[in-house]
């Protein structure tokens, strides 16, 4: 028996998570934004529903670089 295919699984996908409503507010903070000033990120992106986000969370992007290391990045699920 074969399991279903995980996007995540994929070695391009970089990491997602879903903050948490204490970990949104503390990056809110931090940049002195509005969750409507980061960048989007749709509901019906693949990830996204493979994670069982909704729209208002927050979803934070971690990929990794040859130069910098690491880069993370934030997005804001909104309705797609």
């Amino acid at each position: 028996m074969t399991r279903p295919f995980k996007v995540t699984d994929h070695i391009y996908v970089p990491k997602h998570e879903v903050l948490s409503e204490e970990e949104a507010k503390k990056i809110l903070q931090k940049y002195n934004v509005r969750p409507e000033q980061l960048p989007y990120i749709l509901s019906t992106d693949p990830v996204v529903v493979e994670l069982k986000a909704k729209p208002g969370d927050i979803i934070k992007i971690t990929r990794k670089s040859e130069t910098a290391g690491e880069s993370v990045y934030y997005r804001l699920v909104v309705e797609g």
